[in-house]
């Protein structure tokens, strides 16, 4: 593995040849797999790594680069709940239904 494995993560073909890929974090296998598109958990085995990381190749054609993706912290980034906006948004509502 040419890549310093502390700073080893994202998909890689499964090192395992277990399934199509696994998700390795800190250079480190973890129970994150995926097989035609689908994405499942499963432990790595017990054993060391018995073939070379190969990164999955990335779809340049593809234009979201992530964008879809949510981070676990994004529910902190939104503004916290105001109670007269909803109120304010609520009545509107009302009023406008009318």
């Amino acid at each position: 593995m040419a890549a310093d494995a502390a700073h080893t993560w994202g998909w890689f073909e499964d090192p395992y040849r277990e399934h199509d890929y696994r998700y390795l974090s800190e250079g480190a296998p973890t129970k994150l797999v995926r097989d035609s598109g689908r994405e499942s958990f499963d432990p790595p085995p017990e054993y060391p790594m018995p073939f070379s990381l190969v990164p999955v190749a990335v779809d340049v054609n593809r234009r979201s680069f992530g964008a879809e993706l949510r981070r676990a912290d994004d529910a902190e980034r939104q503004a916290p709940y105001d109670p007269r906006a909803a109120c304010t948004k609520a009545i509107s509502a009302i009023a406008g239904s009318g």
